[in-house]
């Protein structure tokens, strides 16, 4: 007799793995540590050509839906005519509510999202057991659950981050909450965004910290003073939401102050042509070094041997923003002093003068004045670095926050329940 499969989750991601994605490795791994069953669904294969060490640890089964309806037609095509033969009312009820969501936005990607679902419920889902969808972003994984939901009558859920909540419909974010079994989401800014667009939809919307791995970085104290030339640091993609510009814009303040520094950028981005031209334009070029994407073992190198973290986030023009940056929380836990903005959920974590310097959004000035203030004055520089090291170490801790997250699971989701984990939130 065969041996029947534990009760599984399913994990569906827009990619897999993703070194812009730690958070999310680390989460399953840590599930996984718990005794959760999980299988991954990714919508696309791994653009990069490394990966980082955590995932070669995580024992989840991966499947690759077709990333695209062109190339895929035949698959696509094959597998929902015959999920359309075996569960009609299913199908039929899937393509009413693909219709109407296509009809508010006339996005192709809603046919395309249909097709995938079909593919995974049809060709992938038999004989695993499944017993949940749970997707990571709001945006297009999550519309890829929805469909799988309504096309086998297994819940789903999703967790939100930041672009994906901020960019989205925000009629088609609203159904998805409608129907979601819950929602988790990573700040507490996001929680009362989502909670508001709710209104009375009555689905529990969780706020639960993705936190960092506080194992892979160091407790050491660092020298009380720093001198010149002082080594900045920034990790991010170039994207307009980071605030680059704004960054570069203070790295120039610094430069005309007669400041000694070198500054590094950790990171890649559609925005690279037009921060490359800034910091010509700026004459910043012998004082910047741009490192392009790294493994997060050499990213932390980087934090050991600098004198300060530096992130100028923004509200970009479409509404984007970022939610906790997990490379601020690093930084901190590396006692690396930090100065940002007040964006989203970053005041959660920096508190101004107590965990790091903290200035308002799109002001160069400000944030180069704050940069001064961190290089020179040693004093309050460890004061904010001890300070954030303490917060980071009691609040930030990805193996403290994933007991609340699988707390959700086993509380939220059938078949997955585990003894002992309660939900914190």
């Amino acid at each position: 007799m065969e041996k029947l499969t534990a009760p599984t989750l399913c994990m569906v991601l827009k990619g897999y793995p993703r070194i812009s994605e730690t958070f999310i490795s680390n989460e399953i791994l840590l599930l996984e540590s718990l005794g959760f069953k999980i299988h991954i669904i990714s919508m696309r294969h791994p653009r990069e050509p490394f990966t980082h060490a955590s995932v070669k640890n995580i024992k989840a089964g991966v499947d690759y839906l077709p990333s695209t309806i062109w190339g895929n037609l035949f698959p696509l095509f094959i597998h929902n005519f015959l999920l359309a033969v075996k569960k009609p009312i299913l199908y039929f009820k899937a393509v009413k509510k693909a219709i109407v969501r296509w009809m508010r936005t006339r996005k192709s990607a809603t046919l395309k999202h249909l097709l995938q679902a079909g593919y995974l419920v049809h060709k992938i889902l038999p004989g695993k057991n499944i017993v949940h969808f749970q997707a990571h972003f709001a945006h297009s994984p999550t519309s890829v659950a929805f469909f799988s939901s309504l096309l086998s009558n297994i819940p789903f859920s999703f967790f939100a981050h930041a672009k994906d909540i901020y960019t989205s419909d925000t009629r088609q974010l609203k159904e998805k909450i409608d129907m979601a079994r819950f929602v988790v989401t990573c700040t507490k800014y996001n929680q009362a965004y989502l909670s508001e667009l709710a209104g009375k939809i009555q689905t529990p919307v969780f706020c639960v910290y993705h936190g960092i791995n506080l194992d892979y970085f160091s407790s050491k104290e660092r020298e009380t003073k720093c001198t010149p030339p002082y080594k900045i640091i920034t990790v991010a993609r170039m994207t307009q939401k980071k605030g680059l510009e704004d960054v570069y814009q203070a790295l120039a303040v610094l430069r005309d102050k007669g400041f000694e520094f070198k500054h590094s950028l950790i990171g890649q981005g559609d925005d690279q042509p037009k921060i490359v031209a800034l910091i010509k334009k700026l004459k910043l070029e012998k004082l910047t070094e741009l490192c392009g994407t790294l493994t997060h073992e050499q990213v932390i190198g980087h934090y050991a041997s600098s004198d300060l973290f530096v992130l100028g986030c923004k509200i970009a023009d479409n509404g984007d923003r970022d939610g906790i940056p997990n490379v601020m929380a690093e930084s901190m836990a590396m006692n690396l002093p930090v100065v940002a903005t007040n964006v989203s959920g970053i005041p959660e974590f920096l508190e101004d003068r107590v965990t790091g310097l903290m200035v308002p959004q799109k002001d160069p000035l400000a944030l180069a004045n704050a940069m001064e203030t961190l290089l020179t004055d040693n004093v309050l520089r460890q004061q904010v670095a001890r300070e954030a090291k303490k917060r980071i170490t009691k609040e930030f801790n990805n193996k403290t926050l994933i007991m609340d997250l699988a707390g959700i699971y086993s509380k939220m989701i059938t078949g997955l329940e585990r003894d002992n984990i309660e939900i914190k939130n």
